[in-house]
């Protein structure tokens, strides 16, 4: 290990999540100038989840930064899938709306998996649409979810270029752990890693882990890496965010990640923090998804 008085650089995810977003405002005025109306982003919204509700109010606040028109939908906890499916229907119509998001989950009675399939893949902004999904795994043009190409992006602009590297994912979520093993793996910018992907069902996890050149940390339980499962000068990205109770603070918890940071902080060349780290980049990527999608669209979509 190192001495304790050597540290891991801090990748800042605010930091390089801001300068995201202000390339994303700068591309947004461009096609608003072009085409005569800016990108837009449809977000819907159903039920009133506090969780839920403070994302989509973070995601409206990035559109109005960054130049992007927000449409909310909202509609009650007591909707039908009918309903839910025809609100994604008259977005998927509306020349003015370039990206549609749906915030999960959604409650009960609503098959997430058919109102995710209802979105056009074009305006498909969070990635998850199977044909999204397909293209990111072929190599195909299209869009990424919004963690994982936040995760490529913090690695890539705090010099931490994944090529040649052996990277080790743990966490195999649709969302989060199959995406990025994707993208680190795949031909191309912010790829070119060989890859491990490690789960609930890989015995040893340690053994592993402390083979990562980079190592992205997305199992979802405090403590799943500590230390001693770290390689010396390894990049780890820890995607985890987790409450724990401490009375000291107001809310009366506190926020960790998936990693022990004070052990693994002195053995890593780098690490994001949690709060800070990968986080912002969710909402940024977004953002910049979003605007992609209306240089895509073009000037040839129909004015509002």
């Amino acid at each position: 290990m190192l001495s304790a008085d050597k540290t891991a650089k801090i990748i800042d995810g605010k930091a390089i999540a801001a300068q995201i977003r202000a390339e994303a405002a700068r591309d947004a005025a461009a096609i608003a100038a072009k085409r005569g109306f800016p990108p837009g982003l449809a977000v819907v919204l159903v039920g009133e989840d506090p969780a839920s509700v403070s994302y989509v109010t973070a995601k409206e606040r990035a559109c109005a930064e960054c130049g992007i028109r927000s449409f909310p939908v909202r509609l009650p906890a007591s909707a039908s899938q009918d309903a839910v499916l025809a609100e994604v229907a008259r977005l998927r119509a509306d020349a003015a709306v370039d990206g549609i998001l749906v915030q999960l989950p959604l409650p009960r009675q609503i098959d997430e998996r058919r109102v995710v399939e209802a979105i056009s893949p074009d305006k498909d902004v969070d990635g998850f649409h199977p044909v999204s999904v397909g293209n990111l795994a072929l190599g195909l043009p299209g869009f990424a979810p919004c963690t994982p190409a936040g995760i490529i992006e913090l690695l890539l602009r705090s010099g931490c270029d994944p090529t040649g590297k052996h990277a080790v994912v743990v966490g195999r979520s649709n969302i989060v752990g199959k995406p990025v093993a994707i993208m680190l793996s795949r031909k191309g910018r912010g790829g070119n890693a060989t890859v491990t992907l490690c789960h609930t069902g890989t015995p040893d996890l340690g053994r592993f882990t402390r083979d990562a050149d980079v190592l992205v940390v997305a199992a979802g339980r405090p403590g799943t890496v500590g230390e001693g499962m770290v390689k010396e000068g390894a990049v780890v990205i820890d995607v985890g965010v987790n409450r724990i109770a401490d009375p000291s603070k107001k809310r009366g918890y506190r926020l960790v990640g998936d990693v022990d940071f004070a052990a693994v902080s002195r053995v890593a060349s780098a690490i994001t923090p949690v709060p800070g780290g990968v986080g912002p980049m969710t909402i940024a990527m977004l953002m910049a998804n979003t605007v992609r999608a209306a240089a895509v669209h073009g000037p040839s979509a129909a004015r509002p």
